[in-house]
């Protein structure tokens, strides 16, 4: 079985809620899918007991389930949507949520401001869904006072947005949920090889106790091909980013969805799609999203970090 590192995002139905994960044997492993952060999520294990297996697979779920409810811009009620309707006042956060702005603000460093997770506002004038509906320089332009770090006053464990900001953890988010579903299933199941999938972002801990490799097929932005490439992962991460599916397009220009957050607009000659192998998945989300918003030096960015990359486009 091939598990795909794809930038797809299959969608949940509206006001669905979370459901019993599938198992099902295939060949010489376990498959185990369920739905959370707007993705298919799949989880490979190696052959163990049943009883093991669904047990790793449960775990999992929950906590893909856990971290999208604590920080989806979508829920109401949690802490994003506390931070978000806090309308300028100071909001103490604990320690998780401490570390993963501290890990926001450090990628707004790298990326010298393009990536900013108080971008997220951007949305009220894009929505990228394959049509041409582009918003005006205006319709941008006005959401601009409310988009910049520099405007918010983080000083740990105090978060402080002016009024009519917003935060968003979609560009970290899913990474994280990985990595932290990986460790979970590693403290379960120690040695037990097991492939964490949340819709493309993908993390092994350990190799299979038959030397046999992960097999995961690299998604191809052209649809007339399944995909582009293999990978065969024995332990460490894959994170692709890109815009195969949701982007604008409009007199033959294609816009992605990937906005630069200094100017509200979509990186100019970006790849099509990173795909990026690293030790953990946060760190390949990381490289790919910094590749895709350095734009036309993507190739010698990466080159740079010496990774092992793939690019389309």
């Amino acid at each position: 079985m091939v598990a795909r590192a794809t930038s797809m995002r299959t969608g949940v139905r509206k006001g669905a809620g979370p459901r019993a994960p599938a198992l099902m044997w295939s060949s010489d492993h376990w498959v185990g899918q369920f739905f959370s952060m707007a993705s298919l999520c799949e989880v490979l294990i190696e052959d163990v007991e049943e009883r093991i297996a669904r047990e790793m697979l449960v775990a999992i779920a929950e906590c893909a389930w856990q971290i999208e409810a604590r920080y989806s811009r979508y829920r109401s009620g949690n802490l994003v949507h506390r931070i978000n309707t806090a309308n300028g006042a100071p909001v103490e956060l604990d320690e998780e949520a401490a570390n993963l702005i501290d890990f926001a603000a450090r990628l707004t460093q790298l990326s010298g401001g393009a990536f900013d997770i108080t971008c997220g506002i951007l949305r009220k004038a894009w929505t990228f869904d394959g049509s041409d509906r582009v918003p005006t320089r205006s319709q941008v332009d006005e959401l601009l006072p409310f988009i910049g770090w520099d405007k918010v006053r983080w000083q740990r464990p105090i978060l402080q947005l002016r009024p009519g900001m917003q935060i968003d953890f979609g560009g970290i988010g899913k990474e994280y949920a990985v990595d932290r579903a990986a460790a979970l299933a590693d403290a379960l199941a120690p040695n037990v090889s097991c492939l964490v999938n949340f819709g493309g972002d993908i993390a092994v801990r350990h190799p299979r106790r038959d030397g046999k490799p992960w097999c995961i097929g690299i998604e191809a932005c052209d649809a007339e091909a399944e995909h582009v490439g293999t990978i065969r992962l024995r332990s460490g991460a894959v994170a692709t980013s890109g815009d195969s599916k949701r982007f604008l397009l409009k007199d033959g220009k294609r816009y992605s969805h990937v906005l630069d957050a200094r100017t509200g607009w979509p990186v100019e000659n970006a790849p099509r799609s990173v795909t990026v192998l690293a030790d953990t998945c946060t760190q390949a989300g990381t490289f790919a999203t910094l590749a895709l918003l350095a734009g036309a030096d993507a190739r010698s960015f990466l080159e740079a970090q010496r990774l092992e990359f793939w690019l389309q486009g």
